[in-house]
């Protein structure tokens, strides 16, 4: 397959000087990140099968990360490549260059989601941010957080239904005909329509280690063991997480299990497990600051696609996105390698 060729100076661009420095932040993840090792998980993808020579992998998935970063649309990333020198330049593009449309960013998009390339690339940006050090494994901060599906909440059924097959009337919370993966569920006496977004953390450093996305039912502790990487010190959660299982599995694993304990109608908490949930409540706070910062920052307050497969693999670009900022705070200019 022959690829378009990006990133060839012309006479223009010797003549063009552009004013400033460009964008310092994208300068130092261009810097930081071992692109080529980036570049061989790319490979992965199938080769496309016809139409025009496409766009080299990495400049797509480098376009991948500016949508994330600056929570545009396909349309918005389209015009923001053709644009803004700053986005040019990180993707690696020259004044005489075309840019990809929004058609190219989904297909592009769709085929890494498709091959199962998203999880890879996040693991291969943490295996680097790792490798300099940067990772603490003094505990992960594990948490939930609800996002709304793209659609609307379903409205219940005008005419009546028939009874299920235990004789009981079927719940008027239907599910959704456009987006099928989305549910139900209960949150301070409200009701929710669409995802949830699992995350664990590491703490001191932020890095996002652990990511999954489930639809809105599914409860907190469901998938809380794949959020435990295994090798941390500790691991912080709150009530939703709070199991003798999880507990004793984590301290046979040598993990203290600092998950802070849920009352019942028969074991009240006592005063030392008050003190005990305040101390960890504390220390579990930062991951509340990530879902601030994917929510507002990041402009997913509510999902973009339709599916869980899709709106999976935009949570792992974002975490990735996240990452890589927070790698260059981590290892600014001048810090050692």
């Amino acid at each position: 397959m022959t690829y378009r060729r990006v990133g060839q100076p012309s006479f223009a661009d010797a003549l063009v000087s552009r004013r400033g420095k460009g964008n310092p932040v994208l300068r130092r993840i261009g810097e930081l990140v071992d692109w080529a090792a980036v570049e061989l998980v790319l490979r992965g993808l199938p080769e496309p099968e016809r139409g025009a020579p496409p766009y080299p992998r990495l400049v797509m998935f480098k376009a991948l990360l500016l949508q994330q970063w600056y929570g545009l649309s396909d349309p918005e990333l389209e015009e923001a490549l053709d644009d803004r020198a700053s986005f040019r330049d990180f993707c690696g593009f020259v004044l005489d260059d075309e840019t990809p449309d929004h058609a190219t960013i989904w297909r592009f998009r769709e085929a890494l989601q498709r091959a199962g390339l998203d999880e890879t690339l996040f693991g291969e940006i943490v295996r680097q941010i790792e490798a300099r050090g940067l990772v603490l494994r003094r505990g992960t901060l594990i948490d939930a957080s609800l996002i709304p599906a793209a659609v609307k909440p379903p409205k219940p059924p005008e005419d009546p239904q028939p009874p299920g097959p235990d004789g009981r009337a079927p719940s008027k919370l239907v599910n959704s005909k456009r987006d099928a993966d989305a549910r139900w569920t209960k949150k301070g006496g409200k009701r929710y329509f669409g995802y949830k977004a699992h995350v664990g953390i590491d703490q001191g450093s932020a890095i996002i280690r652990r990511s999954k996305l489930t639809d809105a039912a599914v409860n907190d502790t469901v998938p809380a063991d794949e959020l435990i990487c295994g090798d941390e010190e500790a691991v912080y959660a709150d009530q939703a997480y709070d199991k003798h299982e999880r507990r004793s599995g984590l301290a046979a694993q040598g993990i203290k299990p600092r998950l802070m304990f849920r009352p019942n109608k028969h074991h009240p908490l006592t005063e030392r497990q008050k003190r005990f949930n305040d101390a960890v409540g504390r220390r579990r706070a930062p991951v509340e600051q990530v879902f601030a910062r994917l929510k507002g920052v990041y402009r997913w307050a509510r999902a973009r696609y339709l599916g869980l497969r899709r709106n999976q693999t935009h949570l792992r670009l974002i975490c990735l996105a996240m990452n890589l900022k927070r790698w260059a705070v981590l290892q600014p200019v001048g810090a050692a390698a």
